[in-house]
């Protein structure tokens, strides 16, 4: 097994764990609003190119925020979305042999985009791995 799908099948099994302990905490209820939050987001695009964006919404999880604003999309798995495209550029690591990496400010986010409790004045990125 190469060192790139190493990376990613720990990756996947890490997001997995993450994901599941937060449903068994949290529970799956449906989001509640928690006010007006903001927060940068930033997609390091393949090429290297950053955009960046200044989030305004009311929604308390990051990944539903960036699904609302259309920079996000993916796959609704029984782990929490997981995420193919970022602002129009789709990555899938069956065809590319890469992937999008969530993180906050610089570190690999320890849960899913859509299990992350937005921070105000955060910055969250997604980049190709």
């Amino acid at each position: 097994m190469n060192r790139n799908c190493k990376r990613f099948l720990y990756a996947v099994i890490v997001f997995a764990l993450i994901t599941a302990m937060a449903l068994t905490i949290v529970g799956c209820t449906e989001e509640e609003s928690g006010g007006i939050h903001t927060f940068k987001f930033i997609a390091v695009m393949p090429d290297g190119t950053e955009r960046s964006f200044d989030i305004t919404t009311e929604r308390k999880y990051v990944g539903q925020a960036l699904l609302d604003e259309g920079l996000i999309s993916g796959d609704d798995t029984q782990y929490g979305l997981f995420v193919h495209t970022v602002c129009g550029q789709t990555v899938r690591y069956e065809t590319d042999g890469k992937f999008w990496s969530f993180y906050i400010g610089e570190n690999m986010s320890m849960t899913g985009v859509d299990a992350t409790e937005i921070v105000d004045g955060t910055t969250y990125v997604f980049k190709v791995e």
